[in-house]
């Protein structure tokens, strides 16, 4: 019945992985391989040989000698509590998108659009690597990529020019995501699956993240398509911001986001009551401002009409990404069934014995660096997401040891080698139309260059401190 359930997995995960190619969206087959392995798991429950127990990390004591009531109560027991962790993650996704789309309603980022002066292609692409490292480690990689390239398509109309510029914000973002606990949603797992805290995550990663963003923007730099200016007849007039209040906003957005750490370190309550929090201080002055927000100059009466009717929350609310949440919850819970079964478990097991140590191994039960790496390899292929939830049911280090850190880094920056690896990659390719192959030719190999420069500065700093 294991293999049966690992079947379904698989298939599941290779409908996920080939989305594009057979028209369906990820969440349709993540949401069924979630509900056919748990069923499968309840009406064979009688026939597994061991169990897992999450919250010890070790296989239950002589289940197979359990009478079938207690095995359906233990089954129960652990569905509810991997519904509990998964509900944490999606919560604190749901604030957080809320609050992004708050200050894009109040057209918040436009504010970001006036700090770039320059016309020089090579600044330009220092500037909008800066920014997406940093905004990806407040709002979240995907969404700085989306905003970054929505400005950058109103600064350079000339596509050819563009998707460079698009391709190194991917590798940026995503060296950004990785150092901050609400920067990427598998360093978001991490953190509130309490593996790694936001302080030491913060002191081990900086560093190899800023790396990994800095050589691969180092070397574009000095190629032919970041040399010269960008025509003027190229460049837009300064826009206005639609609101009076969009600064405003923004910076309230930002600071709402960058407190949950602050009050999760002060208080020690889970993430996701911080982030409601946030919320609803956000929120309460989007109602405040909303209410003098638009000018005539700005929108058609008729769209003036339709935004006055509507709450800037209730607004938010409707654009929210559900097909990402609902995906989230079907891939967090289908690998919940394989990790209560044991099967990661074993399989960690396995790892450990057969893949070769490589320099110095993680902590005292001997993960070797080189199954890291090639986690991070992997993620470029296959989605992060799981291969983190994966990882969460392996191993059973403590928190803040090293391998959660180190898998924090190479399941979020390896990404960036394929366009496809990593969600900001997908967006940018949706919104620039950027070819895969064009991709792999021109950005790939300094996103790798990266992504392993920034691993060896995490095993020397490792080794040092």
């Amino acid at each position: 019945m294991e293999s049966i359930i690992i079947s379904v997995f698989v298939i599941g995960y290779l409908a996920i992985t080939l989305e594009h190619n057979l028209k369906i969206d990820k969440l349709i087959p993540a949401l069924a391989m979630m509900a056919v392995c748990w069923a499968l798991v309840a009406l064979n429950v009688d026939q597994f040989p061991t169990w897992f127990d999450s919250a010890k990390h070790a296989l239950v004591d002589n289940f197979s000698s359990l009478v079938a009531e207690d095995k359906v109560h233990i089954l129960e027991e652990t569905l509810l509590h991997h519904l509990g962790k998964t509900a944490e993650i999606l919560v604190f996704l749901l604030g957080a998108m809320t609050i992004v789309e708050i200050i894009d309603y109040f057209d918040g980022f436009s504010t970001i659009k006036s700090f770039i002066k320059t016309k020089s292609k090579r600044r330009i692409l220092w500037i909008f690597s800066f920014l997406a490292f940093i905004l990806s480690a407040i709002i979240d990689n995907l969404t700085a990529t989306i905003v970054l390239i929505s400005i950058l398509q109103k600064i350079i109309h000339k596509r050819e020019d563009r998707i460079w510029f698009a391709g190194l914000i991917i590798v940026a973002a995503n060296a950004g995501g990785a150092w901050s606990p609400i920067g990427d949603v598998t360093t978001t797992m991490l953190w509130i699956g309490k593996k790694v805290t936001a302080g030491k995550l913060i002191e081990y990663l900086l560093i190899p993240s800023l790396l990994c963003m800095i050589v691969p923007s180092l070397i574009a730099s000095f190629l032919p398509a970041f040399k010269g200016n960008i025509d003027t007849d190229e460049t837009t007039d300064e826009e206005k911001p639609k609101s009076k209040y969009s600064a405003i906003m923004l910076y309230l957005g930002l600071g709402a986001i960058v407190f949950v750490p602050i009050f999760k370190t002060v208080t020690h309550l889970p993430p996701y009551v911080g982030m409601m929090l946030s919320l609803a201080v956000v929120a309460t002055f989007a109602e405040i401002y909303s209410r003098t927000k638009f000018s005539l100059t700005d929108f058609n009466s008729a769209e003036s009409d339709s935004n006055a009717h509507h709450s800037p929350v209730h607004h938010s609310l409707s654009k929210i990404e559900m097909p990402s949440i609902l995906f989230f919850l079907g891939i967090l819970m289908a690998v919940a069934a394989l990790e209560s079964l044991g099967i990661l478990f074993n399989f960690a097991t396995t790892l450990k014995e057969t893949v070769p140590m490589m320099g110095t191994e993680l902590h005292g039960e001997g993960v070797s660096d080189l199954v890291v790496l090639l986690l991070g390899i992997g993620s470029a292929v296959i989605d992060n997401v799981p291969l983190v939830a994966a990882s969460l049911g392996m191993f059973s280090q403590p928190i803040d040891d090293e391998l959660w850190h180190f898998i924090a880094f190479s399941a979020g920056t390896g990404g960036s080698m394929l366009i496809i690896g990593s969600a900001a990659g997908v967006v940018a390719m949706g919104m620039e139309k950027i070819d895969f192959f064009w991709y792999l030719k021109k950005i790939s190999w300094l996103a790798m260059i990266g992504f392993l420069v920034g691993s060896f500065a995490f095993m020397i700093m490792r080794s040092l401190f």
